[in-house]
Parts: structure tokens; C-alpha cells; sequence
């Protein structure tokens, strides 16, 4: 019978107080003996889903099922040993909570862990669970893996079901988790992903220019020298540009289609209870409820012209390499300006798996001024198992926080 420890010591700030949750995992499975978190947006029967914020988690009654992706974890023998902080209704990528606080980066001390994934990451980073669940609608598990220092994935848009979890912008939510290694990275796929074939071998390497312009030189350097070292996984490399007017125009269309469903799927309870928020989040809600029709035609239309791309040019197995963020994490006391405009650029490249569906991972390869920053893989839709067992093939040359 598995008996594994439950219990949790947790000084960093990761878990909710809210809901001591403890659900033992089946004794036998391909995860059996391993502890996750779960990010409080996921649904556990008997229990209150919070959604990082106190007025959510007040008015809404204790859940009545319990999620789709965490039924299947327990099955594979994967134990939950609690829920995991995010920020408020996940609108965020900083991991900046006004009410519950700022989960502690042990990869980064004295700055922000990444969001809205802020505890599951955090518990990662700190050794508190072998993984844990969280979600990607924006960026929340590629920006906390890359500032944390740990593997996480967004996988193809709909390949991991989200049934019994709160939805925020349903044509980019993703179900996706973190890890410290590859190898449980990849086991913790072949129980959520759909099966596909074995043995698939990676195609070409697209190293994407424009992308790499679009960060800080110093985090350009380190992550370039180390795909240099990657070639030897791939069958070739090449370099291209796919946004001759930068990656703005993109990541604009991005926030108003989020923006516009966010406030589709939660008007009602933001207008009949009035919430606070903290800096940055009240704003951006603020402003969803301003879209107009006609900037989400045209956001819309600007969507599919970039899914239609990358369908042509990730074809054979390629692989798209790209920064995951244009540096490491912030400090804790940067200003809330300053972290907009942070969160603005880092969407320009968290933007392009998101308007694709793509699956994208990212590893976390090197540091830059102490702290680490992760250099993220993108596949066709569909190939997130070639994605994970590249993980597990570059772990030579991995350098981890």
C-alpha cells in the first residue's frame, strides 16, 4: 500500500492556507511514490477552488468534482499534497499576490517568482514536491519556469483537458506542469498527452533571429552559445526571421483576443461583486471590458495568419528555438511600471505558441547576473512527446540554476 509522507513544511510562501489538501495516488503507476502541487484553479472535490483571490473563493462553493488532469495524475500514483498559490484569477505574469503574497524564487533570491503559476513553480524550484500542475494561457508556466530555474511546458492547445478547471481566455488556457528533470517531465506527459507514435526523431533546428533580438544581449549571448551546442540533436539548422515588423503587432493582437475573452468568461461576477485588485491587474481589467468589436476582428484576423505560418514552416519534426523571456526575473521591488512594460515585451514571444496552439517547453540552460533564464523549444501541434524526449536527449548539455 502506498504510504508516502503527505505532509508538507512549506517557507516559501507556495501553498494555500485555504485548502489543506492531501489525496493519496494510486500504490501502483508510472508516478507512483511522487508528491505534485496543485495551482488553485483546478477543481478537488469537497474543496474551495480560489483563484488567487479571497472574493472568488468566498463566493463560490466548495468544488463538487475533481479535475480531469489531477484524476489522472492520481492514477499514475501521483499523491497531491496541496494547492498552490497563483495570482488574482491568474491575470498576471509576475507571481505578485495583493492578498495571499509573493511565493519566495530560491533560484533568484529578491525577485519575483513569475506568474500567474507562482506557487507551483515556487514548491518546484524549492524541492517541495517532485511537480506540480499548473496552467498556460499567457505565459503562466513558461515565465515562473524560466525565472525559477526549472523545466515546464505549455502543451498543444487542448491536448491535456481542462475539464474541471476554471476557465480565463478558453482559446489559449493550456493545462501544462513543471519539473526538475527531463526524464519526470517526460513520464508526466505520457500520462496527460494523447499517445502518439514512438521513436519520433527531430527535424530541422529553426533558430528564430528576431527573437533573440528581442531580448537583453547579455540573455541573447548565454542562450545563444548554448544552442550552438544543440545541433547534434537535430538534422540540420537554420536561422530565419518570421516577423519583418517585430513581434509588437503580434503581441497586441494576442491581449485584445485574451482580453476580450477574459471579460466574455467573467463579466458577470466582476460586475456584480465590484473585486479589488492589485497594481497592474486592476488596470488590465479595467481595460478588457473597452475592447471593441472591431479590434477583435482584426486581432483575430492577424491570429490566423500566424497559425498559418508556423502549420507551414514546422513541418518534418522542426523545432522552433526561441528565449522564453527577454531576461531573467525582476526584482521585488521593481515598480509596477516598469514590470508592465516588462510583461509587454516578454508577450511578444510568449505570443506565438499561444496564437498557434503550439506546444512549447522550456529548459533551463543559464544564468544571466545570478539568476537563471530558459531557452524554450517549439514544436508543431501535436509533438509534445518530441518535445519531452528532447528534453531528456539535451540534458548533457543542460545547465541547470
Amino acid at each position: 500500500m502506498n504510504t508516502l509522507d503527505l505532509t508538507i513544511h512549506d517557507p516559501l510562501g507556495a501553498f494555500c492556507s485555504h485548502s489543506e489538501v492531501r489525496i493519496q495516488g494510486a500504490a501502483q503507476g508510472l508516478l507512483a511514490g511522487t508528491r505534485f502541487g496543485v495551482k488553485d484553479l483546478y477543481h478537488l472535490k469537497g474543496f474551495k477552488t480560489g483563484f488567487g483571490h479571497p472574493a472568488w473563493l468566498d463566493s463560490h462553493p466548495a468544488a463538487e468534482v475533481t479535475s480531469t488532469a489531477v484524476l489522472s495524475l492520481l492514477s499514475a500514483g501521483a499523491s497531491v499534497v496541496g494547492k498552490t498559490h497563483c495570482d488574482e484569477l491568474c491575470f498576471s505574469l509576475n507571481g505578485v499576490n495583493k492578498y495571499y503574497g509573493t511565493p519566495v524564487n530560491v533560484n533568484a533570491p529578491g525577485c519575483i517568482p513569475g506568474g500567474s503559476s507562482s506557487g507551483s513553480a515556487a514548491a518546484v524550484a524549492g524541492g517541495l514536491v517532485d511537480f506540480a500542475l499548473g496552467s498556460d494561457t499567457g505565459g503562466s508556466i513558461r515565465v515562473p519556469a524560466s525565472y525559477c530555474g526549472i523545466l515546464g511546458i505549455r502543451p498543444s492547445h487542448g491536448a491535456v483537458s481542462l475539464d474541471g478547471a476554471l476557465p480565463f481566455a478558453p482559446s489559449f488556457d493550456t493545462a501544462g506542469w513543471f519539473a526538475n528533470t527531463p526524464t519526470l517531465m517526460r513520464d508526466i506527459g505520457r500520462v496527460l498527452l494523447p499517445a502518439n507514435s514512438s521513436g519520433q526523431q527531430a527535424g530541422q533546428l529553426l533558430v528564430a533571429t528576431d527573437a533573440f533580438s528581442h531580448v537583453d544581449q547579455s540573455t541573447s549571448m548565454a542562450l545563444q552559445a548554448v544552442v550552438d551546442q544543440m545541433g547534434q540533436a537535430f538534422t540540420g539548422s537554420r536561422n530565419l526571421s518570421f516577423s519583418p515588423d517585430g513581434l509588437d503587432p503580434w503581441m497586441h493582437a494576442f491581449r485584445v483576443i485574451q482580453g476580450s475573452e477574459i471579460w466574455q468568461t467573467h463579466r458577470d461576477w466582476l460586475i456584480g461583486l465590484g473585486p479589488e485588485f492589485g497594481d497592474g491587474i486592476r488596470e488590465r481589467f479595467k481595460w478588457v471590458s473597452t475592447i471593441t468589436p472591431e479590434e477583435i476582428a482584426a486581432a483575430k484576423e492577424l491570429r490566423l495568419h500566424v497559425r498559418d505560418y508556423f502549420d507551414n514552416l514546422l513541418v518534418d519534426n522542426a523545432v522552433l528555438v526561441i528565449p522564453t523571456t527577454p531576461g531573467p526575473a525582476p526584482l521585488l521591488d521593481t515598480s509596477t511600471p516598469d514590470l508592465e512594460k516588462w510583461r509587454n515585451r516578454s508577450l511578444g514571444l510568449l505570443c506565438i505558441a499561444g496564437h498557434a496552439g503550439l506546444p512549447q517547453l522550456s529548459l533551463p540552460v543559464a544564468q544571466v547576473q545570478g539568476r537563471p533564464v530558459g531557452l524554450s523549444l517549439i514544436a508543431a501541434r501535436g509533438n509534445d512527446h518530441l518535445l519531452l524526449e528532447l528534453a531528456c536527449s539535451l540534458e548533457a548539455i543542460r545547465k541547470p540554476a
